[in-house]
């Protein structure tokens, strides 16, 4: 446990510490009033990354460490026994009620620590040292802003590129459901002028029974017609483009694809033939084939539409717009609607899938965790394009491990070099081109993971390929507070 001493440090102790050496008799004075001296035992933490900043603390006699936490892991950044060195001084420069240590300090042996109050240390620097801490102070507040600016554009720049592919994806079916509308329009109204030949005819009750009984067979037939080879299809076509010639209908080589392509043939068209007087046979065929026709093309509308739906019901999964952000989620729906938005940059990409089924759900943020998976998964597309022939295979898998989700994308590009490895988290660090990135990808997805929900990224590398992986705790992290 951790107790004050009851004695405080007098003028000539402070001016002692190299920190102190230079400051004025009232100065010193000011300390020596203001700062408590605290024992702390082998293994204690004196401040814990995380925390609320109170204290400004100076090391008076033991050892201390700094350490921090990277990718879910303590590493021990600093060791020092050295009198005077000190730690949690980002308070002083730029005073706030939420500012917290960005560093834990551990006592490695007994050790003794000056502890000034932090907001009271704050406001005496600036008093003392105006000009030096208005300096530091814009200097940390640019480099925040530039940091916020640029994570910004970061994003910005990721939902321009999913923006501008999810609109190439949605062009496609739309133009493909206009296209078939306007053919069945055309469709409709033939069929509408065959009907009128038909009813010309002297048709009786039975035969109009007939033919629609055999008009509703060919659209069931059409439904569910075996696709045809290239060879097959044209000996179906020749024979029935002969068995049309052969009872005079017009424009056989444009009505016989059409009825092969529906699953008739000449021996099916025979029952029409039986069915309908001998004058009405090319009224009746053509009237077949507009049915064949009509419902092939309202597939093709009900497949674009499906399109469609599937992709703005992934866009509305990726962008979370429509949900509260802190919610339980399926690390699958969000991982799929991530690959869905992607699909343009994924070309000539080999995507696999292993999704277990049996991943529970878990609380989590979830729209900022599909910018966590585009973020990785951009830069394995990355990767891959730049090695070899630019094809490659991405590779996700979810698994469970204890009391937490895993998510790992891999991709078999040529590895992240040794020199590299290290700083890919670093902001601002990126091997593309100028103006190919910002370098907070990695940066924003560690916050997001390691920062947000209390998990961890970890990468393995080498030059097959390079895995990211995704550790997130099934508990999920505490919900902030809202605004």
């Amino acid at each position: 446990m951790t107790t004050s001493t009851p004695d405080k440090l007098t003028r000539d102790e402070l001016r002692g510490l190299f920190l102190f050496e230079s400051l004025s008799d009232d100065q010193l004075d000011w300390l020596a009033g203001h700062g408590d001296v605290v024992a702390f035992s082998a293994g204690e933490d004196v401040c814990r990354e995380g925390d609320p900043a109170r204290c400004f603390w100076v090391l008076l006699t033991g050892e201390l460490a700094m350490i921090q936490r990277i990718r879910g892991d303590e590493v021990e950044t600093t060791r020092t026994s050295q009198r005077g060195a000190y730690g949690g001084s980002m308070q002083a420069y730029i005073p706030s009620a939420d500012q917290t240590y960005q560093a834990t300090l551990r006592a490695t042996r007994d050790s003794t620590f000056l502890a000034l109050p932090a907001t009271e240390w704050a406001e005496a620097l600036r008093s003392w040292f105006p000009l030096p801490i208005h300096l530091l102070e814009g200097l940390v507040v640019g480099m925040r802003r530039t940091s916020t600016i640029t994570s910004e554009r970061e994003r910005l720049l990721a939902l321009g590129q999913l923006s501008a592919g999810l609109t190439h994806e949605l062009n496609n079916p739309a133009a493909a459901a206009q296209r078939a509308t306007e053919s069945l329009r055309s469709r409709v109204a033939g069929m509408r002028h065959k009907l009128g030949l038909l009813a010309c005819g002297k048709l009786d009750g039975e035969m109009v029974a007939q033919l629609v009984e055999l008009q509703e067979d060919a659209v069931n037939r059409a439904e569910t017609a075996p696709e045809l080879s290239a060879l097959e299809a044209s000996d179906a076509e020749d024979e029935l483009g002969d068995w049309l010639d052969e009872r005079g209908v017009g424009g056989a080589w444009d009505l016989a694809p059409v009825l092969v392509a529906g699953g008739l043939d000449a021996e099916w068209l025979d029952k029409v033939e039986r069915a309908v007087p001998a004058g009405s046979i090319e009224a009746a065929v053509r009237w077949i084939a507009y049915a064949v026709e009509t419902e092939t093309l309202m597939g093709e509308i009900t497949d674009a539409t499906g399109r469609i739906a599937t992709l703005v019901g992934a866009a509305r999964q990726y962008s979370q717009l429509d949900r509260a952000p802190f919610q339980e989620v399926d690390l699958r729906d969000l991982l799929k609607s991530t690959l869905v938005m992607m699909n343009r940059k994924l070309e000539g990409i080999r995507v696999v899938k292993e999704l277990d089924p049996d991943l529970p759900r878990i609380p989590a943020y979830a729209a900022e965790l599909n910018q966590v998976w585009t973020n990785v998964i951009d830069n394995a597309v990355a990767a891959m394009r730049s090695h070899g022939d630019g094809s490659g295979t991405l590779t996700i898998r979810t698994r469970r491990d204890g009391p937490n989700a895993i998510v790992e994308i891999s991709d078999t590009g040529p590895g992240i070099p040794p020199d590299v490895r290290p700083r890919i988290f670093e902001p601002f660090f990126t091997t593309k081109d100028v103006g190919e990135g910002t370098g907070l990808g990695l940066d924003i997805s560690w916050r997001i993971v390691v920062k947000k929900h209390h998990g961890d990224i970890r990468v393995r590398t080498g030059p097959e390929g390079t895995t990211f992986e995704i550790c997130l705790p099934l508990e999920g992290p505490a919900r902030e507070p809202g605004p």
